[in-house]
């Protein structure tokens, strides 16, 4: 920022540097250095209250579970060491959990509840199990490791799973199901990128741990801008995304 002092001072100023400005002009410097000014600053808005007469809403008009987590019953480990854990058997639990989504009559991932026998097999067989392998970091901040778990869903979907050991049992801290173009671990951030309907641009959404609610939040949800719109299993996008806030 560029402080301005009073005109008798710039006087002043301007008079000592006379001499030694014109010595440089002599010497082929062309510019003294001095700061110059950009023009007038535009006056800053605060935001504007739109219809202060409606009251505020003392709670959601949906519960959208966001902080919602569920135990994995028989599912232990020595030492609560989740590497410890077999990823089939802890998907395998949430599906005898949700049989409106798996096994039920017209179940929408009834596919990859079926799929799920083949888990463990070798060969074609094994390679269609639906469970892709773990990852493990510490999403939590206590110094253990975590398990971040995929799972591929119909329609070129992928379940994204997080778990963790909070009192000797284990939690399932994050689940989300969308099409996606990546995922990746930052620090205690799970961060997934996915396609948009907006030509040149991908949704990315932000997952870090919450200490009060013991759950993974979708903390920030944005629109990227990338230049051209992606499609699950297309090329990354080269250009670097500038964000919009959605």
């Amino acid at each position: 920022m560029i402080h301005n002092r009073p005109a008798g001072s710039r006087r002043l100023a301007r008079a000592a540097l006379a001499l030694p400005v014109a010595a440089l002009l002599l010497a082929g410097c062309g510019d003294p250095g001095d700061l110059r000014g950009s023009g007038p600053t535009s006056t800053a808005v605060g935001p504007t209250l739109l219809w202060p007469e409606v009251p505020p809403a003392a709670s959601p008009a949906l519960d959208y579970g966001e902080a919602d987590t569920e135990t994995v019953q028989g599912v232990t480990a020595p030492g609560d060491d989740i590497r410890e854990v077999d990823p089939v058997t802890v998907f395998r639990a949430e599906i005898a959990r949700h049989p409106d989504l798996y096994t039920d009559d017209g179940a929408s991932y009834a596919e990859t509840a079926k799929r799920t026998k083949e888990c463990g097999k070798k060969g074609e067989r094994g390679r269609k199990c639906p469970v892709l392998r773990p990852y493990y970091r510490d999403i939590t901040g206590d110094g253990r490791d975590d398990m971040v778990l995929g799972v591929r869903m119909p329609e070129n979907q992928l379940g994204v799973r997080a778990y963790t050991f909070i009192g000797h049992r284990l939690v399932e801290v994050m689940a989300t199901t969308d099409s996606t173009l990546s995922v990746q671990v930052a620090d205690h951030d799970v961060i997934i990128r996915s396609p948009s309907t907006l030509a040149g641009c991908e949704y990315r959404t932000v997952w870090s741990w919450d200490r009060r609610q013991k759950a993974m939040l979708a903390a920030k949800d944005e629109i990227l801008r990338v230049g051209a719109t992606a499609t699950p299993g297309g090329p990354t996008p080269t250009r670097s995304p500038a964000a919009d806030s959605r």
